[in-house]
């Protein structure tokens, strides 16, 4: 396999043919902050947190393939600023609660923010979506509320557990993450899916039921550092 080299914010690092922009910069212990993309699973590029520019362009980071003598930006004022107003809206369009979440601590969606300094409302006004809850399965619920559209349980569901329990359904501002049947009681959703396992919804969505709060507080997965902090501590390895 072709091996070249191209440069992240002025730092050289290695690539291999095939690979994309974010691959490579994960191998090179360099973070660039992702909410839809997930390790084993297909690249979407529907966040576009994971944006940065690669020659001049706006690229999502997940889809596009590195290149030899490629010049790549990723911290810059410009893209910190999208990361946040894009962060921004998705609490803005949903209902989340942190304090709340069971998730909290262990929420993809709440560690961005804090990584990308996003506190605090500042523009956008809170949508307030009256979003059902589907608590029909024995062994899994659905929070609605929490969704973010990522899509990672689409692509686990299909591509890793072989179902299509999970799938889009509408166009544009009303799309959003529907199921193959009327509620989660009537898919073939199990508990030892893929799909349904906490490393894939990167917020509280899909709860497994009677093991809420189960990793208290202080010992949750970004209580510990910033979300990415796994990532950059290769450049040190």
């Amino acid at each position: 396999m072709t091996a070249f080299r191209f440069t992240i914010d002025g730092v050289e690092i290695d690539a291999r043919e095939g690979q994309t922009i974010m691959e490579a910069a994960d191998e090179a212990g360099i973070y660039i902050p992702r909410l839809c993309d997930h390790e084993g699973l297909r690249h979407q590029g529907s966040c576009r947190v994971c944006t940065v520019k690669a020659g001049g362009r706006s690229v999502s980071a997940c889809t596009q393939p590195a290149a030899a003598g490629q010049e790549v930006e990723n911290e810059t004022p410009h893209l910190g600023k999208l990361r946040r107003d894009l962060v921004e809206m998705l609490f803005h369009e949903g209902n989340h609660l942190c304090p709340i979440c069971e998730a909290s601590g262990n929420c993809e969606l709440q560690a961005m923010a804090y990584r990308l300094d996003m506190t605090a409302p500042t523009k956008f006004p809170y949508l307030e979506p009256c979003r059902a809850l589907d608590a029909s399965h024995p062994d899994i619920a659905l929070d609605r509320n929490r969704c973010i559209s990522c899509g990672r349980c689409i692509r686990a569901s299909q591509d890793v557990d072989g179902k299509g329990v999970f799938g889009y359904v509408g166009r544009g501002i009303h799309r959003h993450v529907g199921l193959s049947a009327e509620d989660l009681a009537g898919t073939d959703a199990k508990l030892a899916d893929f799909a349904i396992s906490p490393e894939v919804c990167p917020v509280g969505c899909i709860i497994r039921k009677r093991v809420g709060f189960a990793t208290p507080i202080g010992e949750r997965e970004f209580d510990k550092g910033l979300i990415g902090h796994e990532i950059e501590e290769r450049r040190h390895e």
